[in-house]
């Protein structure tokens, strides 16, 4: 697996942990969450821009693409 590819995954593991923790959610549901409301493949399309800024603002960015997602506010 290219190196590049094995980032973003890492990155997305880390984007559902502390997306679980900031919401209370479980790790599973947490992934659920974020794959049915867009924002896994939020990261992967944005992956170059995202992973330059903090995760505050990366775990933001989440929020915003599952609420237009119509993802319920939590």
């Amino acid at each position: 697996m290219p190196q590049q590819r094995r980032n973003m995954i890492d990155y997305m593991v880390v984007c559902v942990n502390d997306y679980a923790d900031r919401h209370g959610l479980t790790r599973a549901d947490s992934f659920d969450y974020l794959l049915h409301n867009k924002g896994l493949d939020f990261i992967e399309d944005c992956y170059e821009a995202e992973h330059t800024l903090s995760l505050d603002d990366a775990l933001d960015d989440l929020d915003a693409v599952c609420k237009r997602n119509e993802g319920v506010a939590i």
